[in-house]
C-alpha cells in the first residue's frame, strides 16, 4: 500500500487533517485508527457520556503509574479509542483558552503563526456557531458549536451563586473575556454530539483519494536514512502490513504520539536501550513535558429530587430521539466558570469550574446513593511535569504514564488546589443554594484546615482529561518538533495534536487540538 500522506490517529486532530489534506484530489491520504466506527447511540446522544466512562470498546482506559503525591494512587485516564477520538467521548465543552496562551506559544517558539491574532481566524473558520458570526465566532465552518438545548435548574442556581460570590456573569467564555460564570457552549449540532469525526471526516469519506483503516494498530514508523518512509501496522485479524508513505503525521494525542515515536526508535537512547528497541534517532525530549489539569470535586447532597442521579433512562432516551430535547441533550457539565485567584501569576484566569447537577465520584464509575450536585475545580497552569515511557517493546501494551501531579518543588500547585477547594465551598455556600442544600459529602464538614484539605486532595483528586505537551514544539533540545510541527532531525515525519503544546491551555483542550490540525494542514498543503 502506497500513499502520499499517512495520518496515524483519527481523533480530534486526525479527522481535521484527513478532511483538509484530502481536499487535494492529487494527494492520496490514509487515515489509520485503532478503534472502530462511531455508530453507537451513546456516542451521538450527549447524555450518553454517562454510559461511556467504562465502555472498553470506545475508551483506552489508561491508568497512570502510582502517583507519589496522591497516596501512590493509579489515576484513571480515559481517552477515546474510536473515530473522533476523545471528541467522541468528552463532555463537549467548547473552550479555546485565553488569548495569552497562544501569544506565549508564539513567544516560546518564535513562530508568529501561533499567536492569538493568527489562530483566531482558524477558530472562526472551523466554527458553525448557532449564535451567528461575530468578531470571535464563525457560522459557516464544519464544527457545530451551539448552546445547550437542555440544562438543569441547579445549573442556573450555580450561576447565581457564582455571581453572589463575586464573579461576573459570562455568556461567552470564548468572547471578549474568559472570566466569570455561565453555561458552556458545546460541540453539538442539531442536538447531537458533533465530534471531530462527525464534523470533519463523515462529510468527506466518499472522496476516492481518502482511505480510512479502522481496527488497525500502528506498531512503528519506518525510518530509512533519516527519513520516515512508512508505517508498520497490525490489522484486526493480526496480520502485519507495511504501508509506504511520502509523509507521515502522528495525531494520536499526548499518550499515543510519543508512544509511537518511542516504538519507532525515536526518543531517549538510554530508555530505548532499556526496553530493547533499536535506536533510529536520539531525541531525548520525546515523552517529556507531560502536563495535565488536576481536578478536585466538591459534592453536596440535594434536598429535592431534581438532579440527574435517578433518571428514567427509557423515557429520557425516547424523548431525545423523538425531539432532540430533554435530559438526553445535556452534556452533564452544563455550567462552569473561570477566575483569577489570589495566586494568579499573570492576567490569565488560573482556576476553572465545571458544575454537574448529579453526584459524580471517581469519574462517575461509582454510584452514590441519593441526590446531589458536584462542582469540579482545576488549577489551569500547573508547574508539575510528567513523562510518557514504554512499558516494553510490545506496541499493544499500554505505556507508562508518570503524571507527577503536585511534584513542583515549591508546592505551589498544592497551595492552589487547596485554594480551589476552598473557593468551591464558598460558591456552593451562597444563598442561591439554600433551598437545595443538604450535607456536604466531600470533602466533608470535618475537613477544614489546610492539612485536612491536603489529605483530602491526596486521596480524591483526579484528572479532568486535559493531557498535553509530551511532543513539545520549539527550537531547543527540550522540544520534539519544530514550530511547523516537523520532528527534529528527521524528514517526512510530523506531529499534530495536543502533544505539541508547550504549555497546557487555560481550559479544555479539544478545540485547540482541532485548530492545531488546521494549522498543520495548511503547512502540509503548502509543501505538497
Amino acid at each position: 500500500m502506497q500513499f502520499d500522506l499517512v495520518i496515524v490517529g483519527a481523533g480530534s486532530a486526525g479527522c481535521v487533517l484527513a478532511n483538509r489534506l484530502s481536499a487535494n484530489p492529487a494527494c492520496r491520504v490514509l487515515l489509520i485508527e485503532v478503534g472502530g466506527a462511531d455508530w453507537h447511540p451513546y456516542l451521538r446522544m450527549p447524555a450518553g457520556i454517562a454510559k461511556l466512562a467504562g465502555h472498553k470498546r470506545f475508551n483506552w482506559g489508561y491508568t497512570t503509574e502510582p502517583e507519589p503525591q496522591l497516596n501512590n494512587r493509579r489515576l484513571w485516564w480515559p481517552r477515546g479509542k474510536v473515530l473522533g477520538g476523545s471528541s467522541a467521548i468528552n463532555a463537549m465543552c467548547y473552550v479555546r483558552g485565553a488569548p495569552q496562551d497562544y501569544d506565549r506559544w508564539a513567544d516560546a517558539t518564535g513562530e508568529p503563526a501561533w499567536s492569538w491574532d493568527a489562530v483566531l481566524p482558524l477558530f472562526r473558520a472551523m466554527e458553525h456557531n448557532t449564535r451567528g458570526a461575530d468578531a470571535f465566532h464563525g457560522d459557516d465552518g464544519a464544527l457545530g458549536v451551539s448552546d445547550l438545548r437542555h440544562h438543569n435548574v441547579l445549573t442556573d442556581v450555580f450561576i447565581e451563586a457564582g455571581v453572589s460570590y463575586g464573579l461576573d456573569r459570562n455568556t461567552d467564555f470564548n468572547g471578549a473575556a474568559q472570566s466569570g460564570v455561565g453555561l458552556y457552549q458545546v460541540t453539538q449540532q442539531g442536538g447531537l454530539r458533533h465530534s471531530s469525526a462527525a464534523a470533519f471526516l463523515a462529510p468527506v469519506r466518499h472522496r476516492p483519494n481518502l482511505t480510512v483503516l479502522t481496527h488497525t494498530l500502528a506498531e512503528r514508523v519506518i525510518i530509512d536514512k533519516g527519513r520516515a518512509v512508512g508505517v508498520q501496522v497490525r490489522t484486526r485479524g493480526g496480520a502485519s502490513r507495511r504501508i509506504e508513505a511520502g509523509k507521515i503525521v502522528l495525531s494520536g494525542g499526548a499518550i499515543n504520539s510519543p508512544q509511537l515515536l518511542l516504538l519507532s526508535g525515536i526518543g531517549p537512547a538510554d530508555h530505548l536501550r532499556e526496553v530493547g528497541i533499536p535506536l533510529a534517532h536520539d531525541l531525548p525530549a520525546v515523552g517529556e513535558n507531560l502536563q495535565d489539569h488536576l481536578d478536585i470535586c466538591t459534592l453536596t447532597r440535594c434536598t429535592q429530587p431534581v438532579t440527574y442521579d435517578k433518571v428514567n433512562v427509557l423515557a429520557a432516551g425516547l424523548q431525545f430521539w423523538l425531539t432532540r430535547q430533554g435530559i438526553g441533550a445535556s452534556n452533564a457539565a452544563e455550567g462552569g466558570g473561570f477566575m483569577r485567584s489570589r495566586y494568579a501569576t499573570d492576567a490569565r484566569c488560573d482556576l476553572q469550574f465545571h458544575f454537574v447537577p448529579a453526584l459524580l465520584d471517581d469519574h462517575g464509575r461509582g454510584r452514590l446513593p441519593g441526590y446531589g450536585y458536584t462542582l469540579h475545580a482545576c488549577v489551569l497552569h500547573p508547574r508539575s511535569r510528567g513523562r510518557i515511557r514504554l512499558r516494553n517493546a510490545n506496541p499493544a501494551a499500554h505505556p507508562l504514564i508518570y503524571a507527577n501531579y503536585l511534584s513542583d518543588t515549591d508546592g505551589f500547585d498544592l497551595q492552589r488546589m487547596i485554594e480551589a477547594t476552598r473557593i468551591s465551598r464558598e460558591i456552593l455556600s451562597q444563598p442561591a443554594f439554600q433551598p437545595w442544600r443538604g450535607p456536604e459529602i466531600f470533602p466533608g464538614e470535618q475537613t477544614r484546615s489546610d492539612a485536612e484539605i491536603t489529605r483530602f486532595l491526596r486521596q480524591k483528586a483526579e484528572t479532568v482529561y486535559h493531557p498535553v505537551g509530551s511532543c513539545r514544539m520549539g527550537h531547543n533540545a527540550n522540544s520534539v518538533v519544530d514550530p511547523q510541527l516537523r520532528v527534529h532531525g528527521l524528514t517526512g515525519l510530523h506531529v499534530a495534536d495536543a502533544s505539541i503544546m508547550p504549555d497546557v491551555l487555560s481550559g479544555n483542550t479539544n478545540a485547540a487540538s482541532m485548530m492545531i490540525a488546521l494549522q498543520a494542514s495548511a503547512w502540509l498543503n503548502a509543501e505538497a
